[in-house]
């Protein structure tokens, strides 16, 4: 479209008259409409015609069966055995002899048939063949399409096919049909064990396309010029149109409005214009004062913009504050655990090079081992966290689906803050059905349960209790998480959403809570919070729905 708006602007540009332009115009429209209109005919008459070939194709099986049918319920057709006469070497009776001696050769369906092919044939007309996957006659082998249409027509799914391919030098029509196992037709082959309905065979139609091919091309042919006439006819037509009806009344007005511009009354000239160009000329009045009303208007709208970007750029200004303190967190948050694992790195150096003497120096290895170990955990799990936002913001997050139970990883998160809930006095219940099945990522959900238990266990004071309760229906399933904690005020429930939001929590980076968002988001899920009615804390939500997702989920940013 915006190419197509390229090249009206450049047109209108090109320095040529209005009546050339509208000539010029009017031609590639009428061109267009024509070309348009030719091909959905060409192609509605090519479609027709084919249509007639597949109906005389079909109609020729359909000959062909009943006069099968009609030889094989007469028990097949006997004729003089002239010279020439070939018996059918595959019949167990293909010969008689009368009573004064003559001798009859039996022509069963299948060589009647191939007979009239060939007579069909040498006239130029059409031909069929009698073709099968449990051979007799080696001449009614199939090939590749009809081998193609005979292992469908077993199956039992098709009833016909049919194609346009080029045999030689000439194209046809081809149409295959399957051959049903009839009454009459157990005479000759109960003893290959057919039954009534079975698909013993097709024949196949192969009607000429040349005589076709030749009426579309010269259906084309004759609609090609009939478009270049009517479309140089209209030209004539509408170029006198042009000169009486439009360019005389245009520089009429053009002298108007020049007088106009001067300052001279031409109402008179304007009137003998015609009644939709004196419209124009008196609209041209009005325009100076639509434009003093549209200065205005527009004066309204840069001031409302004006606000919107000052608006967007305090946005901004916070953003980069909040990016500013996560990036000070961060480096505080490196250089602490780096700090510690030196430290420890130093004073096992120390020992090893002076050699372990005493259990107490192991004990000291186990417990700086134990440092390093946490520090490094904590260093992995920042890496990890920095890494799922830059996934997240990028704009694709990717999911591995699974089938599980919800359940079984609730317990083993729970399980392992088993030790620091304990120091903090803290207990865990769970309220859930034994079996919560759901299709998810196991360790991107494990992740979001990590993280909001983590959380719940930190804003918990001693001797209070998390609760933890799985909802179950049909569409979804809902962990919520239940703590005593001093609660998130209201007007922060969204924000703790958003990146570097730490709540004043001296020790994190503002990243866990976003993480868990995109998480649930990427598994069209919701993830929000609410305080709890009459009791202290708060308690987080999170819904997933039971059904399969894509396995690949792109976030919104």
């Amino acid at each position: 479209m915006e190419k197509l708006k390229n090249l009206l602007k450049e047109f209108r540009a090109l320095r040529i008259s209005l009546s050339f332009k509208f000539i010029i115009g009017v031609a590639i429209v009428l061109t267009i409409t024509m070309g348009v209109s030719f091909y959905l005919i060409t192609e509605k008459h090519e479609d027709l015609i084919i249509k007639q070939v597949e109906l005389q194709a079909r109609a020729l099986f359909k000959q062909i069966v009943l006069t099968r049918r009609w030889i094989a319920d007469h028990g097949g057709v006997f004729v003089e055995k002239l010279p020439g006469v070939k018996p059918n070497p595959y019949l167990n009776d293909p010969l008689i002899r009368d009573e004064k001696g003559k001798v009859y050769v039996k022509k069963n369906p299948a060589m009647v048939t191939k007979e009239l092919s060939l007579y069909a044939q040498k006239e130029g007309l059409y031909s069929f063949h009698i073709t099968s996957l449990k051979l007799l006659n080696p001449d009614n082998a199939p090939d590749d399409f009809e081998k193609d249409a005979l292992l469908k027509f077993e199956g039992g799914n098709v009833k016909e096919l049919s194609k346009i391919e080029k045999i030689g030098s000439s194209y046809y029509y081809r149409y295959v049909a399957p051959l049903y196992i009839e009454k009459s037709c157990l005479q000759c082959h109960s003893h290959q064990g057919y039954k009534v309905g079975d698909v013993r065979g097709a024949i196949s139609v192969a009607v000429p396309m040349d005589y076709a091919f030749s009426i579309i091309y010269s259906g084309k042919k004759w609609l090609i010029l009939a478009s270049i006439s009517i479309i140089s006819i209209l030209m004539i037509i509408l170029y006198i149109m042009l000169g009486e009806l439009i360019l005389r009344p245009v520089k009429e007005l053009r002298k108007s409005m020049e007088d106009f511009s001067k300052g001279v009354k031409t109402e008179t000239s304007v009137i003998r214009v015609g009644d939709e160009l004196e419209e124009l000329s008196k609209s041209f009045v009005e325009m100076s004062k639509s434009l003093t009303e549209y200065h205005t208007s527009l004066h309204d709208k840069v001031r409302i913009a004006t606000k919107s970007l000052e608006e967007a750029n305090a946005r901004l200004t916070e953003l980069n504050v909040k990016k500013s303190d996560f990036i000070a967190k961060a480096s505080h948050e490196l250089r602490t655990p780096l700090t510690s694992i030196k430290g420890a790195m130093d004073y096992l150096s120390t020992k090893f090079s002076l050699g372990l003497k005493s259990d107490k120096d192991i004990n000291d290895l186990i417990i700086f081992f134990d440092v390093i170990k946490k520090n490094a955990d904590r260093l992995v799990k920042m890496v990890n966290d920095t890494l799922d936002l830059e996934r997240i913001e990028s704009g694709i997050f990717d999911i591995h689906l699974s089938y599980f139970n919800l359940i079984p990883h609730i317990k083993e998160v729970v399980t392992s803050f088993h030790s620091v809930a304990s120091e903090k006095k803290v207990a865990f219940k769970i309220i859930a059905k034994p079996d919560v099945f759901i299709t998810a990522d196991e360790d991107r959900i494990r992740q979001v349960l990590i993280n909001l238990i983590s959380n719940a266990l930190k804003m918990s004071p001693a001797n209070s209790e998390i609760l933890i309760t799985v909802a179950d229906s049909e569409k979804t399933a809902t962990v919520s998480i239940k703590d005593e904690g001093p609660g998130i005020p209201v007007e922060e429930h969204e924000k703790i959403f958003e990146k570097f939001y730490t709540r004043g929590v001296k020790d994190g980076t503002g990243l866990g809570l976003t993480i868990c968002k995109g998480i649930i988001e990427a598994h069209h899920g919701e993830i929000k919070v609410a305080n709890n009615e009459g009791e202290k804390g708060s308690t987080f939500y999170v819904t997933l729905p039971k059904m399969k997702v894509e396995s690949r989920a792109q976030i919104p940013i």
